[in-house]
């Protein structure tokens, strides 16, 4: 019976072994990225404000789009995702002339795979520009004349993750020598500095959902002292950072808002600023 059985184990080990066609059990290319399209080689390479030029009727309006029929394509740096929940479905890449807003209804977080500062090569014939309240962005139609997120589906085949990574080659631009230029600066890593919020009591949080701030589309706006009402912190209830206060300091007892500095992502609602801050780490208190 041992014999028979030793027979038989034999036997399917050599049957294994003529199954495996050896092209069938190639290694894998483990170099390859797991996102993106790696075919897409690098040609007729703009500028991001190059691009925005191109279609100056698309901003001219409150809400428009333009299929792109060109064979061009824009290269920049990860400023913006996904990573602290305050950008949703939206990917922000700048290079040295501007910044544009990318709408991806992606199948997994951006931040997972395009994390801040990568290079990445963006292929866009076939792809829409549009203008959402103004503010530049890439995607698909909305609603007819909007722009809205592409399929990830799409994305996918649209752009190239380059080789370097390096988070500092962005550096923010101090918001208060911008502000008054729309058109050249939405869409950029900004700093505000030593600036405080009017609402900083030491209890008031930057996007509550106990109905003690107006929210639009899940999201709360923060005014400063230091700007009108033209220039908001704008925050998602979704945010990691969404139930922490607003920096605050107490003094003999009183609470009173506290000098920061902030990082964020200059986006454009038709003639109002409102900066998006990524994550915690871009909120920076004085000491004072």
């Amino acid at each position: 019976m041992k014999t028979i059985k030793y027979l038989f184990a034999a036997a399917c080990i050599v049957l294994f072994a003529a199954c495996q066609d050896k092209g069938e059990w190639d290694v894998p290319n483990v170099t390859s990225p797991l996102y993106g399209n790696n075919n897409i080689t690098e040609h007729n390479v703009i500028s991001i404000k190059d691009l925005i030029d191109k279609y100056p009727n698309v901003f001219a309006s409150t809400d428009q789009n333009k299929l792109i029929e060109e064979d061009i394509q824009i290269k920049g740096r990860v400023t913006g995702q996904d990573i602290g929940g305050n950008i949703y479905k939206q990917l922000v890449i700048q290079d040295g002339t501007a910044g544009i807003i990318i709408c991806v209804s992606s199948k997994v977080g951006l931040c997972g795979y395009l994390p801040i500062g990568q290079e990445i090569l963006v292929d866009l014939k076939g792809l829409y520009i549009g203008g959402y309240r103004k503010q530049p962005e890439i995607g698909m139609p909305y609603n007819g004349t909007g722009i809205g997120r592409m399929t990830d589906d799409i994305w996918q085949t649209h752009f190239k993750i380059l080789s370097s990574c390096d988070p500092d080659v962005i550096q923010p631009v101090d918001f208060t020598t911008i502000k008054s230029d729309y058109d050249s600066n939405c869409g950029k890593l900004v700093i505000l500095k030593n600036v405080s919020f009017k609402d900083a009591d030491g209890k008031a949080v930057f996007a509550p959902t106990d109905g003690s701030v107006p929210l639009s589309a899940n999201c709360a706006n923060r005014e400063l002292k230091e700007f009108d009402n033209k220039v908001v912190i704008r925050t998602s209830t979704y945010a990691d950072f969404a139930a922490d206060p607003l920096p605050s300091k107490n003094e003999g007892g009183t609470i009173t808002a506290a000098k920061c500095n902030l990082i964020g992502i200059a986006t454009r609602y038709n003639t109002t600023w409102q900066i998006l801050i990524r994550k915690t780490n871009d909120i920076e208190i004085i000491n004072n």
